[in-house]
């Protein structure tokens, strides 16, 4: 059942590490069996309530999973692999439209608005003690999420949307708690939910973002969390509209205890209003990221919710960073506050770029997504054959295994750098790759 690798230890600590390191390795590989508790006992000589405890570990740091009587399994994508990793290698000469980034020639300078926060840390020093939010960062922030009907709140700043996700989460839940998912959706999510022990629970998506009919679903069968992205969803486009959040809040009603979170890392690349679900159920939190913007490397993000909840989150941030930059924070508030992205500009840029692509797979009987943001989701038969088959071709596209748990294959494309030029050539190789009778080529390897 698992091949060469023996599983060691006599206390259920050595046990779940003996297991986790095999897992690492690769020595136990996705989607491998487990021993049943009591054999494994038997086999290691211990009582099956330490076997149970291992198992149990490992769990809850989402290295395995068990499905009743199927038994134990190692998880299909275990936390300690890391969707970031599921990537191709880009060869020189290969055009790359897989990396998610923001096209740099539609972000602001920083220059100018650091050299301006500097000068005022030299004037006035951020010490220990003082406030972790600049007040004019916070006046901003507040005043646009006013503005986007967030039900007021305190605010909050985080080192980018991940870090306020797992902040939150780890606030309200316990190992082995059940989150609900976008399905496909932003892999590195997808990672920190059973890095954090918690277990994913998929909800499917369409243009409007979750299907209300799966959130009933998994809500009713006590997932304690769901995260949903508001606008430009990664990887699909999908965007929450007027229809689909009264749908949602209905939903969310029926479930007051939920922790929700809202995802609106859309914020200021696209035009479409925001529809918040937020103040539907008795926690709840927003956090807006200044990345695909202003520039990932800013790590920022803003972060609103229940009074509770960011009380919480606040409590353990001062226990470990302490506070994001202030010099940081004063710079995004002075890009925000001077208009220095014009979010209809560059939504109108990204959205040139993806209609341009998805009409051109459409003239080649292709099928795509994109409704909002920068990528546009491609559903594909053979999704290793797709990358393999464009790689060949000259583009370097994301594999959906990246950003799915059950949901059908597919590959993600990221148009921010895409010319005019482009997307009659890559649609072409696209329809090519993935149409009847696309089989691999002969001389990839």
């Amino acid at each position: 059942m698992l091949g060469e690798y023996r599983i060691t230890g006599r206390g259920a600590a050595e046990i779940s590490a003996s297991v986790e390191r095999a897992v690492g390795s690769g020595e136990l590989e996705p989607g491998q069996p487990l021993p049943p508790m009591r054999e494994l006992a038997q086999r290691l000589g211990v009582n099956p309530n330490t076997v149970a405890a291992a198992y149990r570990t490992l769990r809850e740091r989402g290295v395995i999973e068990t499905a009743g009587r199927r038994g134990s399994r190692v998880r299909a994508k275990p936390a300690t692999t890391g969707r970031e990793f599921i990537r191709v290698d880009v060869p020189a000469g290969v055009r790359d439209v897989s990396d998610g980034n923001p096209d740099p020639a539609l972000l602001p300078a920083l220059g100018p608005v650091f050299a301006v926060a500097a000068a005022q840390g030299d004037r006035e020093p951020v010490l220990y003690g003082h406030a972790p939010v600049d007040p004019e960062l916070a006046r901003v922030a507040r005043a646009e999420l006013d503005a986007d009907g967030v039900p007021g709140g305190p605010v909050m700043v985080t080192s980018g949307s991940l870090d306020a996700m797992e902040r939150v989460l780890a606030a309200h839940l316990r190992p082995g708690d059940a989150v609900a998912v976008e399905d496909p959706g932003w892999g590195s999510l997808l990672d920190l939910v059973p890095a954090l022990g918690l277990r994913t629970v998929p909800v499917g998506v369409d243009d409007q973002g979750p299907l209300p009919e799966d959130v009933r679903r998994v809500l009713a069968a006590g997932a304690r969390a769901l995260v949903v992205t508001d606008r430009a969803q990664n990887p699909t486009g999908a965007a929450v509209g007027a229809v689909r959040a009264r749908a949602l809040r209905s939903v969310l009603r029926e479930h007051p205890g939920t922790l929700l979170i809202e995802d609106d890392h859309g914020h200021g690349i696209v035009d479409l209003p925001l529809h918040p679900l937020a103040g539907t159920t008795r926690h709840w939190a927003l956090v807006r990221s200044a990345a695909k913007a202003c520039g990932p490397d800013l790590r920022l993000a803003v972060l609103t919710g229940d009074p509770v909840t960011l009380d919480r989150v606040h409590g353990r941030q001062r226990l470990g960073p302490g506070w994001v930059s202030r010099i940081t924070q004063r710079a995004v508030a002075r890009l925000w506050a001077d208009g220095a992205v014009d979010a209809r500009a560059v939504a109108g840029v990204y959205g040139r770029r993806r209609d341009g692509l998805l009409g051109a797979l459409a003239e080649h009987g292709v099928t795509g997504y994109g409704r909002s943001g920068m990528n546009v989701w491609i559903p594909v038969p053979d999704e290793t054959g797709a990358v393999a088959r464009l790689l060949h071709a000259g583009w370097a596209v994301a594999p959906g295994a990246r950003f799915r748990l059950g949901a059908p294959p597919g590959i993600r494309i990221t148009v921010s750098t895409l010319g005019e030029d482009d997307l009659g050539p890559l649609a072409e190789a696209v329809a090519a790759a993935t149409g009847p009778g696309s089989g691999p080529p002969r001389s990839y390897v």
